[in-house]
């Protein structure tokens, strides 16, 4: 039932340097960007504000929506990653922006090895978007962070969709990303790209919006906060890659006693389908 593409779990199988990308995208990060990111939060876990609960970001990347949290008031802010150039990245977020935050922990740990995390206790809010396709054991990955959720919390997850073989070419072109020289790999990503960028310029001309193809750059921010750019390479590059349909994320929850509150996904195509699971109060 549940598909895999790509576990990766061989050693010496190449690795997207994902901490390296989140450095990089620091440089975009300004209060224009925060707001777009806490606005996310906002409106897909359905509150005004986080005060009072507790939020764990695992694979928290460059850290953006951990300080989206603390700036929504959450009392207790804990930032987990397996990749330290991520926890560089989420650390120098916080000394610029949020460098009194008592409340907010960054540390280096590994999804799935619940050892490495489970001094924290669990949590109001758990959030992973984009994060546990990447493990190289997406379902394993899954269940430890599922057992994170306080009783009464909320589970914000966000899985790569499964498109059947057009997920396995990906998979050819992730593994040729990261076998080419670094110089090389920013004018991968834009190859491998063009053709569906192009495509969408002409819809967009052809639609009577011109300037439509321009803006999905220039206001991509409006997007969580994040960088069209900086994500293209996450989405050529990221390594390890699995996928899983919708339903098989939602049976996978709904088994450990979650209740699905709310759910976008992609329309089959390319990219995250987003979820929020809640954990009712006594269903451990």
């Amino acid at each position: 039932m549940h598909a895999r593409v790509d576990a990766d779990t061989d050693p010496s199988s190449p690795r997207f340097d994902f901490g390296a990308n989140w450095q990089r995208f620091l440089s975009t990060v300004d209060h224009g960007r925060i707001a777009e990111a806490e606005n996310s939060l906002r409106a897909f876990l359905g509150v005004d504000d986080l005060r009072g609960r507790s939020f764990a970001d695992i694979g928290c990347g460059s850290g953006l929506f951990s300080l989206a949290a603390h700036r929504l008031g959450a009392a207790r802010v804990v930032s987990l990653d397996y990749d330290e150039g991520s926890i560089v990245a989420t650390a120098d977020l916080r000394q610029r922006f949020a460098p009194h935050a008592a409340d907010w922990v960054v540390e280096r740990g590994d999804v799935l090895d619940p050892a490495s995390f489970d001094r924290f206790g669990r949590f109001d809010i758990v959030y992973s978007w984009g994060v546990l396709h990447h493990t190289g054991d997406l379902w394993r990955a899954l269940g430890n962070v599922v057992e994170l959720v306080a009783d009464g919390g909320q589970l914000f997850v966000a899985v790569y969709n499964d498109q059947g073989i057009t997920s396995r070419i990906w998979r050819v072109v992730k593994r040729t990303y990261n076998a080419l020289p670094i110089a090389l790999r920013p004018m991968f990503v834009a190859t491998v790209m063009s053709p569906r960028e192009l495509r969408s310029a002409v819809a967009e001309t052809l639609a009577g919006r011109p300037l439509g193809y321009v803006q999905s750059w220039t206001e991509y921010r409006r997007n969580r906060g994040m960088s069209r750019w900086h994500d293209l390479v996450d989405w050529v590059g990221g390594l390890p890659f699995e996928v899983a349909k919708p339903e098989d994320v939602f049976d996978f929850c709904r088994l450990r006693g979650f209740e699905l509150q709310r759910l976008a996904t992609c329309a089959g195509g390319l990219g995250c389908n987003q979820f929020v699971f809640g954990r009712p109060s006594g269903a451990r």
